[in-house]
């Protein structure tokens, strides 16, 4: 028997090129695709992506016609790197593509050091490192807070 999801369990982006948003969210935020499949109607394809560490999915919805709102430029969806180097790195790949929206620094604790990229559409990516997300969560659950 298979155990249902609870609590936060996606983020649903309409984007224009599936394969392109699939190349991006590879590059800079090392997803993966975990479920795939072709759609009628306003919808072409639709593609779900992970970076299997939670069982949590960006889900890509391919249209012609339909769109959104794009996240951004301030609302973002926040991915953790596993050091300042790679997030400096992964800045340095976005500005020499144009896609660059926010350099690296650093926000101190719990905020960490951070920068923000615009995916194929315009929505915005925050790759960071040092980020104390869990900490603070189990601060909050205990009665304390940040």
């Amino acid at each position: 028997m298979h155990s249902i999801d609870s609590g936060l369990t996606h983020v649903a982006f309409f984007i224009r090129n599936l394969e392109a948003s699939i190349r991006f969210y590879q590059q800079f935020a090392n997803m993966t695709v975990i479920h795939r499949r072709e759609a009628t109607g306003d919808i072409q394809a639709v593609a779900w992506m992970s970076d299997l560490s939670r069982p949590f999915a960006l889900v890509l919805i391919e249209s012609d016609t339909l769109r959104d709102t794009p996240l951004g430029p301030h609302g973002h969806l926040g991915v953790a790197c596993s050091s300042r180097e790679a997030v400096q790195q992964l800045a340095e790949q976005a500005q020499r593509l144009g896609i660059l929206r926010s350099p690296p620094q650093d926000g101190g604790y719990p905020v960490g050091y951070w920068a923000y990229i615009a995916d194929p559409d315009g929505n915005t990516l925050e790759i960071s490192y040092g980020q104390k997300i869990a900490f603070t969560i189990q601060g909050s659950a205990s009665g304390l807070s940040a």
